[in-house]
């Protein structure tokens, strides 16, 4: 008889330390400075520190285990990536777009101190993603760094996250089928997602067919993810989830569950992860927490 883990407990304990990690290079990477710009400061931090899962900057670690990059390189490009994914949600949260009261449990961030300083502090956030995302510290290549914060900046920008989010505005208005709905999640949730699988492999200079699988890899886990939460907004509670649910329902969106109904998006999200894994196939066992990560997606509660 075996005497590993579970390879869900092996997630579980890496994706705390991976969160425990972050948090801890976010309190350095954020300190609070004296003066009255200091508000905008502790509005970034609350943002951004001790809040999610950490899903992203576990990803990057995890990528980029596979071609033997730094440990601190990798939490720094991280930290650098999950800032940007909490400036989007202070944004998204803003009454000029979901209105939502809020976020991991806690009050939005314009709820708990207003929507000015919520607006500054997601600027900052995204401002201070690139800047350690271009430095030495984060990668001693000059031509990877400018690659990382290409590819994020495509991933982030009008190309993706925030065109998404463009579109998502608008999608109570607008004719959304199943292939239209994944265009938007591709691009909303999708693209930083991909850029977390990737930018271990560019990092470590991989081979363009290693880069391809994670990137295959990458767009499967993020369309479960998207179903996941469209199930979890129907079926989930709001106290474990720590948001409002049900909003795209009241607003006329469409959504996979309700172009698809319950039982075929379960379905389809589970395919998307079975399918995932085989992407990992070239990386072995090594791509084993990778593989745990794509079950946990569509599993989760929260």
């Amino acid at each position: 008889m075996s005497t590993q883990p579970p390879a869900s407990d092996n997630l579980a304990a890496a994706l705390a330390a991976t969160a425990a990690d972050v948090n801890a290079e976010l309190d350095l990477l954020l300190p609070l400075p004296e003066g009255p710009e200091r508000r905008v400061h502790e509005a970034v931090r609350y943002a951004s520190l001790d809040g999610g899962k950490r899903l992203r900057p576990f990803l990057v670690r995890q990528s980029a285990s596979l071609f033997h990059v730094a440990p601190a390189a990798a939490l720094r490009v991280g930290c650098a990536l999950e800032m940007i994914h909490c400036y989007s949600l202070v944004h998204d949260d803003l009454p000029c777009m979901d209105d939502d009261d809020l976020r991991r449990g806690r009050p939005t961030c314009h709820r708990r101190f207003d929507e000015p300083t919520a607006l500054l502090a997601g600027d900052a956030l995204l401002t201070r993603a690139f800047e350690i995302m271009a430095g030495e510290t984060t990668h001693a290549d000059p031509q990877v760094r400018c690659q990382l914060v290409v590819e994020l900046a495509h991933a982030a920008g009008a190309q993706g996250m925030v065109g998404g989010q463009m579109i998502d505005l608008q999608a109570a208005n607008l004719s959304m089928d199943v292939p239209a709905i994944t265009r938007l999640q591709q691009m909303k949730t999708g693209r930083l997602i991909a850029f977390a699988c990737e930018a271990g492999a560019i990092m470590g200079k991989a081979a363009p067919q290693q880069r391809q699988a994670l990137r295959n890899y990458a767009h499967d886990i993020g369309l479960a993810f998207q179903i996941a939460d469209d199930l979890l907004d129907i079926e989930g509670d709001a106290a474990e989830v720590g948001k409002a649910l049900r909003k795209d329902a009241e607003a006329g969106k469409a959504t996979f569950v309700s172009l698809l109904g319950l039982e075929r998006a379960r379905a389809q999200a589970d395919m998307l992860a079975e399918q995932a894994c085989r992407h990992l196939d070239p990386f072995g066992e090594r791509a084993d927490l990778l593989r745990a990560t794509a079950r946990f997606i569509v599993e989760r509660r929260a």
